[in-house]
Order: C-alpha cells, then structure tokens, then sequence
C-alpha cells in the first residue's frame, strides 16, 4: 500500500512506516499539526515541513524509487485523491438520507418552478424572452442570470459558510441555481432549432459519430467534487476540495475543458445561430469560472494550491508535455472507480433517454 493511504489511515498522534529496502526497520513519526485549511485527507504537507515532504508520497514513487526531497517534486502528492470511492466506507443511512433529501428537492423544486399551475419558471422564461423577442438573447440572457448567481454565490462562499454553516450555505446555493439550470437546459433543448441556419453538417457521413464521440469524452471531464453526492446534498458537511489527482493530472479545469467540448459539438451538429450563441455563453462564464476558481483555492490554500499549480495546466496535457506532470505507471487505474463507471452508463442512458427529455421540455412550453 503507498504511503500516503498509510499516513491517512493512522492514528492522529503516531506514523508507522512499514520497513522497505530503504527503511529496514519499523519506523515512528510524530504526526506534524495539521494545515489549517487543508481537511483530515490533505493535511499531511506543509510547505515549512520537511519531514511531512519527504514521507508524504503518492503511489506514482515506487518502493525501489528514492524519497523525494524537493516539495516541488511532481511525484509527491499535496491534494486529495480525486474519484476516490470505498464502499465499505458508506453508511447506508446516509444514502437513505440522501435519497429522501432528492425526493424533497424535487418535489419543492416542482410545485416551485416547474408546475406551470403553481410554480414561477414559465412566468420567468416568458419575463427573459419578451425582452427582446429574439431566441439568441433569451439564451444568452438565461446564462448570464445563471452565471451571476452561480459564480456570485461561490465567490461569497467563505463568508457565507461563516455567517450561516456550510449545509445551510449549500442549501441555499442549490436552490437559486437549481432553478435557474433548469430554466436554461429547458429552453436550449425548446429552441435549440430557432434562429439562422449557418451551417448543415447532420447529412455528412460520421459527423454524427465523431460527436457522440466527442459528447461521450466531455462527462469523463466533470469536476471531481461533483461525485462528492453527499456534499452536493448537504449529507455531508459541504468543503473546498483541493483535488490532484485523476482527471486533474491532464488540466486543472476539467469542467471548463468538458463544457468547451460539448458546446462545439452541439454547435457543429445544430449548427444554428441559437446553439452558438447558448456555446458563447457558456464557454466565456466557464473561463470566469476557471480564473475564479483558482483565486479561490489559492486564497483558501495558499502555498499549498501554487505547488499544484505549478504542476498541473489549464490547457489539456501541457503540464504533461512540459514535464511539470508526472504520470503514474498505474494512471489508469484513477479512472477505474465507481464514479466513472456511473458517468459512463449515465452518458449512454441520457443519449437514449434524449427523446423523452425533449419531449418533457416541450410539454413545458418554455
């Protein structure tokens, strides 16, 4: 087992290195205090801590490679373990919480917004769309009424965990975006067709092909925390992951380099003035939300965040190419868990499912 799963595992007081070529013998550490910041998983490095530099490896050193010395060395973990999933771990009454906290959102969320006899999402629709009358404003004005919300809330996250608690926080996070998601993924899918014709690809052979290809790849680059369900429900108390590995090995921003693939493709296949509008705005918040989240974490982490800057990258695999990320002789194995299995059977069952999301949308007339 690496080192670092041994460090997590042990007892809060004591460290014991199994012996190896290089440790013959049983060793004990004293546990270093914790980073303030950084939770019970990535509180073992600290930038003015040589010992905890040294022993804190991850699984990319094996045990015939030297102990790095150097905190900037690229085999040596700081983050969290990004995907992780230990069935043994999960308590069934917090799944059952779970599921009935999903069951009361979405009836809240429909009596609220969705009913167009009770609920307030047409009335908000019909608000954004008669300000202009042109389908490609509406579109572009729902994701910018969305992005404000989103990354407004996000960026008061600090102060309103403080004033209110990280679950009530989260509850109130979800449900202003919640709505507001929905609003917009309704009425993309209901006028998705509107608009200027500017090109017509659907006819050209493996067109459709190579973009369900490049749909498929794009939910393999959702942000790791999005697998936390618990947090994203308030099960469990809601926290600021600073995630390294999986995923974030080829960039630092998957949800920006997944959101960006997905619009092309949808663009390039509707081909419409509608789809490039809804790709404009969603591609320019995500690249907001990429410089946000990495004022955040850096505010939230310091030191510890800039030594996972300095060897991850915004763009796919430049980190990798420039030699800045090291990866891993086993690196496949960070995809081979549970969440990505579910990504992939979910991804497969939403494209079949398209026709009855288009047909639920329409029955909406938003």
């Amino acid at each position: 087992m690496a080192v670092y799963h041994l460090l997590l595992s042990s007892p809060p007081s004591l460290l014991l290195l199994p012996p190896s070529p290089r440790r013959p013998n049983i060793t004990l550490i004293r546990r270093i205090p914790a980073h303030p910041r950084l939770g019970s998983s990535t509180n073992l490095l600290s930038s003015s801590s040589p010992i905890i530099r040294k022993i804190l490896v991850h699984s990319t050193l094996r045990e015939d490679q030297p102990i790095a010395s150097d905190a900037e060395s690229p085999t040596l973990l700081i983050g969290e373990d990004s995907a992780a999933f230990e069935l043994g771990k999960q308590k069934l009454v917090s799944w059952v919480y779970f599921g009935v906290v999903l069951g009361v959102v979405l009836f809240i969320l429909n009596v609220v917004w969705i009913d167009n006899s009770t609920g307030f999402g047409k009335s908000f629709i019909d608000t954004v769309s008669n300000i202009s009358g042109s389908p490609e404003v509406a579109m572009l004005m729902l994701i910018l009424i969305f992005a404000i919300v989103h990354s407004g809330l996000a960026s008061l996250r600090d102060i309103g965990e403080k004033l209110i608690g990280e679950r009530a926080f989260r509850v109130l996070f979800a449900g202003i975006s919640l709505p507001l998601a929905m609003s917009t993924i309704v009425y993309f899918i209901n006028h998705r067709y509107d608009g200027s014709q500017l090109w017509q690809l659907q006819g050209v052979p493996g067109i459709h092909e190579a973009i369900w290809v490049a749909n498929f790849v794009s939910f393999f680059f959702l942000y790791p925390s999005t697998f936390n369900l618990l947090e994203v429900a308030a099960v469990d108390k809601p926290k600021m992951h600073l995630w390294e590995t999986g995923i974030m090995r080829i960039t630092r921003h998957p949800q920006m380099v997944g959101q960006i693939v997905w619009c092309l493709a949808h663009t390039l296949w509707i081909g419409n003035t509608v789809a490039a509008s809804a790709s404009l705005g969603l591609i320019a918040h995500h690249l907001f939300g990429a410089w946000n989240g990495d004022r955040r974490l850096a505010k939230r982490y310091g030191e510890a965040f800039e030594s996972i800057k300095k060897r991850t990258s915004v763009i796919p695999f430049a980190a990798i190419f420039e030699g800045r990320q090291v990866l891993p002789e086993d690196y496949y194995k960070e995809f081979v868990r549970l969440p990505y299995l579910a990504i992939t059977a979910l991804t497969v069952g939403a494209y079949f499912a398209h026709p009855l999301m288009q047909g639920a949308s329409f029955r909406l007339h938003w």
